[in-house]
């Protein structure tokens, strides 16, 4: 085994142990969840036994995660400039581990549409926060106010249009892939 290869055994061995202390198992938990022995989990936490797919699969069902996020390593590139749209004063954020997945920053400065047909349904749901000021909703027939600190989270079939109330706000909103399609920019 090279080097690395060794930091990523090792990294896996002590991420299985901090996800079962993390839910507040003991081995014998977690060995009975994964059908593993008591003895085989000890050795695999411990480094005296080797890591097999098999067990790792096992394991990773057992403790409600994927494979991939039980082996996934630390990537360099911990911080994430924005990519800057002025045209429409906002700010945009891949997220890697889903990169259906975008987040915004957006400054409103319009209020919201007074034409109902002026609102947007399309596949998918959006989640944002209002960081500074007062947004208003328009969420089908509903008019929904959103002030600072406050979040909202809606399918986005529904017919659905924000904008600023009493000044500019700025939103971060986080997206799904279908979500961020439906909106141009």
């Amino acid at each position: 085994m090279t080097q690395n290869d060794d930091g990523l055994d090792s990294l896996v061995r002590k991420r299985i142990r901090a996800l079962r202390v993390a839910q507040g198992w003991s081995l014998e938990e977690l060995a009975t969840r994964a059908r593993l022995s008591q003895s085989t989990l000890s050795r695999i936490e411990n480094g005296q036994r080797r890591l097999a797919l098999d067990s790792l699969v096992t394991l990773a069902r057992a403790l409600d995660t994927s494979l991939d996020q039980l082996v996934e390593t630390a990537s360099d590139d911990v911080i994430i400039s924005p990519m800057i749209d002025n045209t429409h004063s906002l700010m945009r954020w891949p997220v890697r581990s889903d990169p259906g997945m975008t987040v915004v920053r957006q400054r409103i400065t319009d209020p919201p549409p007074h034409n109902p047909a002026r609102m947007r349904a399309h596949p998918g749901r959006e989640w944002l926060v209002v960081l500074s000021g007062t947004a208003t909703l328009l969420l089908g027939e509903r008019r929904l106010r959103v002030e600072t600190n406050q979040a909202a989270e809606f399918p986005t079939m529904l017919p659905h249009a924000i904008g600023a109330e009493g000044g500019p706000c700025e939103i971060l909103g986080i997206f799904d892939r279908d979500a961020r399609r439906g909106h141009p920019a």
